[in-house]
């Protein structure tokens, strides 16, 4: 017997205070339950990043520059498939999309059999990016059917509450990570192998990557069948006038481009210090620690994060959204600035702290920018998913500041630069729109 899809039920626009202005919501708390678990399954892949890539530095012997082009990989996948993963959703509506993005995501963590087998890092790389395809999919998918999944009023809150399941996913993976992937490193000096001897250490090293994935991959594709399972659960309305490259007109409007520029310098921020925060706790000036140690500690950079969602959540129901997003940017930059300035403790856990700051701000960009785009959501999550491509280039470019100057406290100022500009938008972005705007008066 067929399930009838929820009723859609008329509400404000997604301005953090009520107006007159039409739109719709779709009563399903238990969608909302589906939605929160893909925030977590993508959130807590996405940050094993950050326990690899010390791995892979240490076993193809990488410079700073290097090992973060396995960031580059995974996030350059935002930037290609994110356009291709609106126009699935508006072909196949949001459940059937996210099922082809899970299996996408289970097609990457298979690949990595042939990346160990190999021994090759660039083959890494693409099973990265394979990996990282399907994750785009499915947040194309989450960010705006969350959003539709309660009243438009309190969008921003339930954005972020949605955003602490990714926080719990990336505070629980990197832990079991750094146990399963850096505790296996082994005492070898693989600067002292070479040729077949060398092949083989680094295949026998990656068994352990290859095992996490596999055992990813099941979980992945059990998710799948039961997303398959309810793909009629809902009734969706769609904008499906004009090409799919039209989203691109979007930018044209102000808040909108400011926003998807934010979320660039966001994520670019956010991966670049967690993606060296293992090597700055390992430095002697700082805590000193192993590398496995110093891996057990990224779980404190992300869960800052999962405790700031679930108190950001109660707080942007309280203050202007825009307003929360400018005393959390510049949080992060104090916090920056004085690990930067100190050493030891003070300088390890107030960097680690800067997760606390990260909180609220992807889902409170996200939300920003995209009030008032109606029937286009799908659009626009797809061009603002675009956006976090910032996450491919901004950490390399660290990495190389990291280089050159020798310092890694001096690199973290380009993630400050970036706080900078996000605490901007905060500003630009305080007086919720008025009216909004219906889809047939946006850009494009």
């Amino acid at each position: 017997m067929t399930t009838a899809p929820p009723p859609i039920v008329p509400v404000s626009s997604t301005d953090p205070a009520p107006d007159t202005s039409s739109g719709v919501h779709v009563d399903a708390p238990d969608l909302r339950i589906f939605v929160f678990a893909l925030f977590f399954i993508f959130g807590g892949i996405t940050s094993l990043n950050d326990v690899i890539i010390p791995k892979l530095k240490d076993l193809f012997t990488l410079t700073y520059f290097q090992a973060l082009l396995v960031q580059s990989a995974f996030f350059a996948a935002y930037f290609l498939v994110s356009i291709p993963g609106a126009a699935i959703v508006r072909k196949y509506g949001y459940m059937r999309t996210a099922a082809i993005g899970l299996v996408t995501m289970t097609a990457g963590c298979i690949l990595f059999i042939p990346a160990s087998q190999s021994a090759t890092f660039g083959v890494f790389l693409l099973a990265l990016f394979v990996l990282a395809s399907g994750i785009t999919i499915v947040q194309v998918v989450a960010n705006p059917l969350i959003s539709l999944l309660g009243p438009a009023r309190t969008a921003h809150s339930r954005l972020t509450f949605a955003q602490a399941f990714n926080s719990l996913g990336t505070t629980i993976f990197p832990f079991v990570g750094s146990i399963l992937i850096l505790g296996a490193l082994s005492t070898v000096d693989v600067s002292t192998l070479s040729g077949q001897a060398l092949d083989a250490y680094r295949e026998q090293e990656t068994r352990v990557v290859v095992t996490t994935y596999l055992g990813l991959a099941v979980a992945l594709l059990l998710v799948a069948a039961v997303v398959w399972a309810r793909r009629n659960r809902l009734k969706e309305q769609q904008e499906q006038t004009g090409g799919i490259l039209r989203a691109f007109g979007l930018l044209r409007q102000r808040r909108f481009g400011f926003g998807a520029l934010c979320i660039f310098l966001y994520v670019g921020a956010e991966v670049a210090i967690g993606s060296l925060i293992v090597n700055y706790l390992m430095q002697a000036d700082v805590l000193g620690l192993a590398e496995q140690a110093a891996g057990k500690h990224v779980p404190i950079y992300w869960g800052g994060a999962l405790v700031g969602r679930f108190i950001g959540a109660g707080l942007l129901r309280i203050f202007p959204p825009g307003l929360v997003l400018v005393a959390a940017a510049a949080g992060a930059i104090a916090l920056i600035l004085i690990s930067g300035g100190t050493t030891g403790l003070v300088a390890g856990y107030s960097l680690l702290a800067v997760g606390l700051m990260n909180s609220i701000m992807f889902p409170t960009i996200f939300s920003l920018a995209s009030e008032g785009l109606g029937r286009r959501a799908a659009e626009g999550s797809g061009v603002i998913c675009m956006a976090i491509v910032g996450g491919a280039i901004v950490p390399p470019l660290t990495g190389h500041l990291a280089d050159v100057t020798g310092s890694l406290a001096i690199a973290f100022l380009l993630p400050a630069a970036c706080y900078a500009a996000i605490a901007l938008f905060g500003l630009f972005a305080r007086r919720p729109l008025s009216p909004a705007l219906g889809t047939s008066d946006l850009p494009g």
